[in-house]
């Protein structure tokens, strides 16, 4: 019975300990925010694997700044992607693409998911 009598005093810590951080959270810069996500989908090229935001390579460093330069200048980010893609190709990208080949690379994996379901639940039931 003391249990529940704490229930509520827990409860109201709780909330008031994650009203404290959602009030206290730094806002954020949208100009930064954009800046931020665009370094983290573009891949070094001269790395393997990872984004310019990750890496200090020489190259990494300059798209980092274009991209800054151009989000500041309000070009949007579609343009800004697709410029560097016309630059490094489309292997720029840390994904895929949803064009093209990009589909096929996005569907393969769910597809795969799928057909595993599939074969499990028929598996199962046959066992059954």
């Amino acid at each position: 019975m003391s249990h529940l009598r704490r229930f509520p005093v827990f409860a109201a810590a709780f909330v008031l300990f994650f009203a404290l951080v959602v009030v206290t959270r730094p806002s954020t810069d949208p100009i930064q925010s954009r800046i931020d996500h665009l370094t983290h989908v573009v891949r070094c090229p001269s790395c393997e694997g990872l984004s310019v935001a990750q890496s200090n390579a020489t190259s990494s460093l300059a798209i980092r700044h274009e991209i800054e330069r151009k989000v500041r200048a309000g070009v949007s980010d579609s343009n800004i992607l697709t410029s560097l893609q016309a630059r490094y190709g489309q292997r720029i990208l840390l994904s895929p693409s949803g064009r093209g080949v990009g589909v096929v690379l996005w569907l393969v994996p769910v597809a795969a998911v799928v057909g595993g379901v599939v074969i499990v639940v028929r598996v199962s039931r046959r066992g059954a």
